[in-house]
């Protein structure tokens, strides 16, 4: 097994769209599904290229009611190109015999190589390999390398390259029903001799989006002339090539296309810096050596490595790094974009931001915390919306939307359409509130690496008050109880949307919620202290933010309700306890699947919200956010007691009610099983590597993959069996390795020193790069060290 390859032998239409989804090629900037270049959109195939940040809104009317979605748009086809022998038919059409396949995905080059053999109707055979590229160094560029060796035959060979303008959003089947046309031609035109031109533009956001691809033909490494016709079909244009070619002589083919659209920066038309920036580039494989070379550089910064019998399980990680790397890049950092929960390898949720960034940032700060930070201020440049939603809902602060696009507006939809029972309901989850903690949270998080204090300054003090300030507001005094409750909202959990009488309104006292409330409240406070004399009296004025308030913060973090039963168990909401029990052996047994049980009830004509269900963790998320010390303080801050306990009674309690629903619950309950349960958490673990690469979900990848669970999966290496933790201005080091895995190495930067660090089942091994970086306090179990730069401090773990 390579540890670097992913590869595919065959041709299997059941699982085309997984792997066209695996095999995705990006580069932050842009990427481009491994669907085949001859392949269309169909029930097989779903070739689709997106551009970060590239939305587009449509209207519909479903169920007598007008929504409107707004949709990362699937750009252009640029990858279009087949061959015929003589006058047979097109590779993709009927009359040609596939004799064999391999797709193969090289992780650490970028690259995606397909090795065939076809065979047409008069018994031509035709070897084909192609290889393809989605530009690290140069993010407008992209290309394919095509190689053909006709076997048993000489003659004319015709070859025809386009780019395509008649796609749609057409990739998730529940979405069929709704507008999917996104955009009109602008112009398809000639570009010289060899390239072409097409120009469209996004029928509402008024994107103008340019193609420019040049295609030519090499033999033994010399470009030769052919003869060539246009092609200009309706929405299509490019080249058909005619040339001789002899049997057992490779002749190879190399298309080049360049991507702009209107929203980049230091452009003045897309369309003139698409075919200019064409124009300057060379052949296909020196634009591959510099490809391969940049990616050779990321991995410097992303190394992991398991010696030993970790092998099956490195492979994935890397393939989850991969993916991550291609969504978030160097590349993304000024495009204004945030983190779509699906990548940009399809259309499920529409590519829209979640929570999905509480997942990624971890891998991000400590490796490159500039991109973080890029990411961070798309949440920033977002906070008029956001206070307009606050102001909306009848609250102060800034109410962040659970679902986010373009301009940082609510995109959560208000219908969802069930397949199982093909009805539309409503659909309330813009109640997840919990949004507003992620980001401070994350803001939190990459100050405590970096200790940026010109970020906190300028960007994250400002987001953590106005977050504090919507929660503040959101909180009410109970004076029945003598604290302060948070009403309708809906957890992470997202099964319980309120409850079985009120349905749509949320639930009261979301446990997660209100403690992370007051979490959220003690970083605001913690952040405005930080501040210099200045900037805080600057922030002060132009907030309008007055003492009284801060005195309101204070006191929330001392008197916040927490709901608990059973004595200890914590309450996933006030009146959690009062649910059902749910007969899981019953349903197990009439269905293959549960994961989706919500869907499963509602077709039944029955919800969730009777019963102690969860989709994935909630009241458990509390402790995969904060470590035990930490919500042992908040706790007792509060007047409540986390004992002993407390933490393994709650994670038996509601594992034992959760349907895994969603590829983050293995991720979850894999770092919480982890300290006495480390089969168990080692089992959760390889589901997490598995929930996109076997599709356990059953059909969901091929839609996108689950960017938050592959970077999830790779932090329980990091952050839970490794068990690093960046807290008080401290690296923290608390590992639950499992010896299974064997030895686990890799790099990361904290407070500006590069760090390599070795784990096993007996210790942490931590060598610093040399520099003259400020020393670093260390802390492993019972024992604190300072390492210096050029040191390496050991801590044995029993």
């Amino acid at each position: 097994m390579n540890a670097w390859r992913l590869a595919y032998e065959g041709f299997d239409p059941a699982v085309e769209g997984l792997r066209e989804a695996l095999c995705t090629l990006g580069n932050g900037y842009m990427a481009t599904r491994g669907a085949a270049p001859e392949s269309t959109a169909g029930g097989v195939h779903y070739p689709g290229t997106y551009a970060a940040g590239c939305y587009n809104r449509l209207s519909n009317t479903v169920a007598g009611e007008i929504i409107e979605n707004e949709s990362l748009v699937n750009l252009p086809n640029w990858l279009p190109l087949t061959f015929r022998a003589g006058d047979g038919p097109w590779l993709g059409q009927a009359g040609v015999e596939l004799l064999d396949q391999r797709l193969e995905l090289d992780l650490r080059r970028g690259v995606l190589t397909r090795r065939l053999r076809v065979r047409d109707g008069a018994g031509r055979t035709t070897r084909v390999t192609q290889r393809r590229f989605v530009h690290m160094r140069h993010p407008h560029l992209c290309g394919l390398q095509t190689t053909l060796v006709p076997e048993d035959w000489s003659g004319t060979l015709r070859v025809r390259s386009v780019l395509d303008a008649t796609v749609e959003n057409s990739g998730v089947a529940r979405y069929r029903g709704l507008a999917g046309r996104h955009f009109a031609p602008v112009c398809a035109d000639p570009v010289g001799e060899d390239a072409v031109l097409l120009v469209v533009e996004t029928n509402q956001s008024h994107v103008r989006i340019a193609q420019a691809a040049r295609t030519r033909v090499m033999r033994g490494g010399r470009r030769v002339g052919v003869a060539r016709e246009p092609v200009e079909e309706d929405g299509r244009v490019g080249h058909e090539l005619g040339l001789e070619v002899r049997a057992g002589h490779a002749i190879t083919i190399e298309k080049l296309v360049t991507t702009f659209t209107s929203r980049d920066a230091t452009i003045a038309d897309p369309a003139v810096e698409a075919v200019q920036q064409l124009g300057w580039v060379e052949d296909f494989d020196q634009l591959l050596a510099e490809h391969v070379l940049a990616w050779r550089q990321l991995w410097q910064r992303f190394r992991v490595s398991l010696r030993g019998r970790g092998e099956r399980v490195l492979r994935v990680v890397r393939l989850h790094l991969f993916h991550l790397l291609q969504t978030v890049s160097e590349h993304s950092v000024d495009l204004d974009v945030g983190v779509p929960a699906r990548g940009l390898h399809g259309e499920a949720y529409r590519g829209h931001v979640l929570w999905d960034e509480l997942f990624v940032f971890p891998i991000l700060n400590v490796r490159v915390p500039l991109l973080t930070r890029a990411l961070l201020c798309y949440r920033y440049r977002r906070l008029p919306w956001a206070r307009h939603a606050a102001r909306v809902a009848g609250h102060i602060g800034a109410g962040y939307p659970w679902q986010s696009g373009s301009d940082g507006r609510e995109e959560t939809q208000h219908l969802h359409l069930n397949p199982m029972s093909g009805r539309w309901t409503s659909d309330p989850t813009h109640r997840q509130r919990h949004i507003g903690l992620a980001v401070a949270y994350n803001v939190w998080q990459y100050y405590q690496v970096t200790g940026d204090r010109e970020f906190v300054t300028y960007y994250g003090a400002e987001m953590l008050l106005e977050i504090a300030r919507f929660f503040a507001d959101l909180a009410g005094y109970d004076h029945n109880r003598g604290r302060y409750v948070v009403p309708g909202v809906i957890g992470p959990d997202e099964f319980h949307t309120g409850y079985p009488e009120a349905p749509e309104q949320g639930v009261d006292n979301n446990a997660y919620t209100n403690v992370m409330t007051v979490w959220v409240m003690l970083r605001a406070l913690e952040a405005l202290s930080l501040l210099p004399d200045w900037r805080r009296a600057e922030l002060t004025e132009t907030l309008g933010l007055r003492p009284e308030e801060l005195r309101r913060w204070e006191d929330i973090s001392h008197r916040m309700y927490v709901p608990m039963h059973d004595e200890g168990i914590i309450s996933q909401f006030e009146g959690y306890e009062r649910l059902a029990e749910f007969d899981w052996e019953a349903y197990r047994a009439r269905y293959a699947d549960v994961r989706r049980l919500d869907r499963i009830l509602e077709s039944e004509g029955d919800s969730p919200n009777r019963y102690k269900v969860s989709k994935q963790a909630d009241v458990l998320m509390l402790f995969y956010l904060l470590s035990a010390d930490e919500l042992g303080e908040l706790f007792d801050r509060l007047g409540y007691r986390l004992e002993p306990d407390t933490i393994p009674r709650n994670i038996e309690y509601y594992l034992a009610r959760t349907s895994h629903g969603s590829t983050l619950s293995a991720v979850v309950h894999a770092w919480l099983l982890a300290r006495n349960h480390r089969e168990q958490a080692l089992e959760y673990f390889i589901q997490a590597l598995d929930a996109d690469v076997a599709d356990i979900q059953g059909g969901t990848t091929p839609e996108g993959i689950h960017l938050a669970a592959m970077a999830g999966s790779v932090d329980v290496l990091q952050r839970c069996f490794g068990g690093v933790e960046t807290r008080g201005d401290t690296l923290r080091l608390n590992p639950y390795w499992p010896p299974q895995l064997g030895t686990l190495e890799f790099d990361l930067r904290y407070r500006e020193h590069p760090l390599t660090l070795r784990i096993t089942g007996k210790g942490v091994r931590i060598s610093a790069g040399a520099g003259m970086q400020r020393p670093i306090r260390l802390h492993c179990r019972d024992e604190t060290a300072l390492l210096s730069a050029g040191e390496t401090v050991e801590f044995p773990v029993p």
